[in-house]
């Protein structure tokens, strides 16, 4: 058996992926595509919520004093009864953080630290657009949106790049010198 038969690379070593079974970087790919796939559609839903919806001064949540309990309270309270695109906008913003961390499990070791330092940024990006969001449903501040839209962007970037990543074909060469490392840098 060659080496691109059994799937390793390596001489020696039979496979253990079987037919079908995706294999590391083709989990990876897809984590990734599914967190940019999500994330553009939180995008179309935030534009509905800012296009259509007329958020209430008066709800439950709204100006709490105690943040973590105003903002338990405004989720329960928009994602069942409020306008509607602000419900299920809030209830994919919930399940966009779940994804995310999601992500963080899948990426761990697989295919190098920096798929995994992405899927980590990606992931607190998505946590501060959420806590951001459950800001501006709750106090109405202008700037908590337009953190959530900085945040959103930023997550996407990495996402987008762990795609450019996991779609790259894994180096089974040399380890580079100390002196190739530096001029990888110069661009």
């Amino acid at each position: 058996m060659t080496q691109a038969q059994s799937g390793t690379g390596q001489p020696g070593q039979s496979g253990t992926r079987q037919p079908g079974q995706a294999g590391p970087a083709s989990r990876l790919l897809a984590v990734n595509f599914a967190a940019c796939l999500l994330l553009l559609i939180q995008y179309l839903l935030g534009m509905a919520v800012n296009l259509y919806v007329s958020l209430p001064a008066a709800h439950p949540g709204a100006a709490a004093p105690d943040y973590f309990t105003g903002a338990a309270s405004g989720i329960a309270w928009v994602i069942p009864d409020g306008p509607v695109w602000a419900g299920v906008h809030a209830a994919f913003g919930l399940a966009l953080v779940v994804a995310a961390f999601v992500a963080i499990a899948l990426s761990w070791g697989r295919r190098g630290r920096m798929a995994t330092v992405l899927s980590v940024v990606g992931a607190l990006a998505v946590l501060g657009a959420a806590f951001n969001g459950v800001s501006f449903l709750n106090y109405g501040h202008a700037f908590s949106s337009m953190i959530m839209a900085g945040l959103w962007a930023l997550a996407l970037a990495c996402y987008l790049t762990g795609m450019f990543l996991a779609a790259r074909p894994a180096r089974r060469d040399q380890p580079r010198t100390s002196e190739q490392n530096r001029t990888l840098f110069v661009y």
